[in-house]
């Protein structure tokens, strides 16, 4: 195991150096990353494939230019987002100008998942970077070609005393929040958000949980059917559905479920072929054993589509699930693979019945050409964040924070959020010398009214 003290406390003393601190440092370092990246296209097309059997194609659109993009936009704002920001003065602290500092916290840890190995793993250590942080990253020990590629880049850019790559298991992440950090940046699941959590309370250490949760997808009659069953054809099953925003389950109104499955089904065969087990573009289940466990999920469920299983080969097919249970296996947890439970509704009531029998999910998706309802909806349920009529778009868009609620997470990153997230706003406020109103001072006698009035009219 790494010599995880040593590595914090070395990092701990370059980020009191102050060096971490130069704007120009951090961008140096990120155009170096940039660049690094670039060189290694290739090389992360085939850890993925390795690790996922993941196309080109996916790769890129999922992890590859999604990091290019935000590296981009980091490159391009720092400047902006780093300079101090003045805000407006009240009359209260008259005179005096009023700033906000973007001030960095200091020793980060960020902790990646699985499923997206390159994004969920980058993204967030290029944000801690620009913020001006040191950054210990723990890649995720189930994607092994992935989280070497990511060691060895890491390793190449940066001196180890700003960041540094830490591979392992689960004693190695142990081992890593045993220590003190200023902010800790987790993706995964909900168990070991909670144990991540507990963790960096010990210190009170700020936390941003990335996690997940059931994901409804609701579909009305006023949509066209053929283009939802081919947006979600595509949402659903691309990482062979190892997505946390993913849709967990469909609920469609009962009069258009039969045509809607139909015309699903001619999508998948559309996208991956009458055999999806031979298509180039299906990506496999991380390991046997939650392949195993997807297996076990449809043990008893009642199937319209798929449900071929190969343990070995770590193949499950894109499958298509009527009705189960909202109590049963399939419907408890979060499925993160490529089965799709499909339940109906009568009425609003009907899908209040259904959601609110989980915790507030990551995502929400709703196909619906009906304004009102859409409104409605969207007011009435609380969860991280959606797309009306697609799905999964939102987390492509730097703008849009991307986190959860409750149990699917807290705290939020993409874009500027991001940098916000591993950013300290610092309040100043520089008082002028050139006037001291005297009715701050005692004695106090007769100036209570007078007091009263500045905070009535100039706060």
């Amino acid at each position: 195991m790494n010599n995880i003290p040593e590595i914090v406390a070395r990092q701990r003393a370059f980020f009191k150096s102050q060096a971490s601190k130069s704007v120009s440092y951090r961008l140096s370092l990120l155009k170096t990353l940039r660049h690094e990246i670039l060189s290694n296209e290739h090389a992360i097309y085939d850890a993925l494939k390795h690790d996922f059997n993941k196309s080109k194609f996916e790769t890129f659109i999922s992890e590859f230019g999604l990091v290019l993009s935000e590296l981009n936009l980091v490159i391009k704002k720092l400047n902006k987002w780093t300079k101090p920001k003045r805000v407006r003065s009240s009359l209260l602290t008259f005179p005096s100008r009023e700033y906000i500092y973007k001030e960095p916290y200091g020793n980060v840890l960020i902790i990646a998942p699985w499923n997206y190995p390159f994004l969920l793993s980058i993204e967030p250590l290029i944000m801690a970077i620009a913020a001006g942080n040191t950054v210990v990253l723990k890649p995720s020990e189930l994607t092994t070609h992935t989280s070497q590629l990511i060691t060895h880049m890491i390793e190449k850019v940066f001196p180890s005393s700003l960041a540094a790559s830490v591979e392992g298991g689960v004693d190695v992440a142990t081992a890593l929040l045993d220590q003190k950090w200023d902010y800790i940046f987790f993706t995964g699941s909900v168990p070991v958000g909670n144990i991540v959590a507990q963790a960096a309370a010990k210190h009170l250490t700020p936390v941003t949980l990335e996690l997940g949760g059931k994901s409804p997808c609701i579909i009305d009659e006023t949509v066209n059917l053929k283009l939802a069953a081919r947006r979600i054809s595509w949402g659903k099953f691309l990482n062979a559905g190892q997505t946390c925003i993913a849709p967990d389950y469909i609920i469609i109104k009962s009069n258009i479920k039969d045509q809607f499955v139909k015309l699903l089904k001619a999508e998948i065969h559309k996208r991956y072929g009458t055999n999806p087990k031979m298509s180039p573009d299906l990506p496999r289940i991380i390991n046997k054993k939650h392949a195993l466990r997807m297996a076990d999920l449809l043990e008893g469920a009642e199937i319209l589509f798929g449900g071929e299983v190969d343990i070995d080969l770590r193949y499950v097919a894109p499958t298509l699930v009527d009705s189960p249970d909202l109590n049963s296996k399939l419907m408890r947890d979060e499925i993160f693979g490529p089965i799709l439970p499909i339940l109906s509704y009568h009425t609003e009531k009907d899908l209040e019945t259904i959601i609110s029998n989980y915790s507030k999910p990551l995502a929400f998706y709703i196909f619906s050409n009906n304004k009102a309802f859409v409104e409605r909806t969207l007011k009435t349920y609380s969860f991280g964040g959606g797309v009306v009529n697609d799905l999964l778009i939102h987390f492509g868009n730097h703008r849009l924070p991307f986190g959860g609620i409750g149990t699917s997470g807290m705290g939020a990153y993409h874009g500027k959020t991001g940098f916000d997230t591993f950013s300290h706003n610092k309040s100043i406020s520089k008082r002028g010398n050139w006037a001291d109103p005297g009715v701050r001072y005692a004695p106090y006698k007769g100036k209570l009214e007078l007091l009263k009035k500045m905070f009535r009219y100039f706060s």
